[in-house]
C-alpha cells in the first residue's frame, strides 16, 4: 500500500470531496429526503478557502485518489485565551478503514492546532460509532459530557 498524503484541499478537489462529504452525511442518516441541502454542500466547501472563516478542511489522499476527509474550527472560550478546535466531521472511504487513515487525518488536525497556537481538541460522535469510538478512545480522553441540541 503506497503511502498517505494529509494535505489541505484545493479548489480543484470538489468532485473528489463530493462522495466522501455524501458519504459522511449518509453515516449520520442525511440522505435522500433528509439530505442536506445543496447549498449547505457548497457554502460549506467555499468556507475553506475563505481566509476570514474559523473552518478548514484536511484531506486523505492515496495513489492520486481522495480518501477521507476531516473539517474543523477554531473558536473562542470562556475558560482559555487561546482557541479551541472542534473536529466537527471525520470520514474515510469504507476501503479504507483500519488502515490509519483516521488516525493520520486526527494527527493533521493537531498539527494545524499546534500552529495555531492552541492546546485543545474536541469532538462528538454517536454512541453507535462503535469503530470510531476505538479510535477515539485511543486518541483522546471521553470527557463523559452529554450533548442537548435544539433548532430555533
Amino acid at each position: 500500500m503506497t503511502a498517505l498524503l494529509i494535505r489541505p484541499p484545493t479548489p480543484e478537489d470538489f468532485a473528489a470531496w463530493k462522495p466522501l462529504w455524501d458519504g459522511y452525511n449518509a453515516f449520520y442518516g442525511r440522505e435522500g429526503p433528509t439530505a442536506l441541502p445543496e447549498a449547505i454542500t457548497q457554502v460549506t466547501w467555499q468556507r475553506f478557502f475563505d481566509p476570514y472563516e474559523p473552518v478548514h478542511a484536511l484531506v486523505a489522499e492515496r495513489d492520486g485518489q481522495l480518501v477521507g476527509l476531516v473539517h474543523y474550527l477554531f473558536h473562542r472560550s470562556t475558560n482559555r485565551i487561546e482557541p479551541n478546535c472542534y473536529l466537527q466531521d471525520l470520514f474515510t472511504q469504507s476501503s479504507e478503514r483500519g488502515q490509519g487513515v483516521g488516525r493520520q487525518l486526527i494527527e493533521g488536525v493537531y498539527e494545524q492546532v499546534r500552529r495555531a497556537g492552541a492546546h485543545r481538541v474536541y469532538w462528538q460522535t454517536h454512541t453507535t460509532n462503535a469503530a470510531g469510538r476505538m479510535l477515539y478512545d485511543k486518541m483522546a480522553k471521553h470527557e463523559g459530557f452529554i450533548v442537548y441540541a435544539t433548532m430555533v
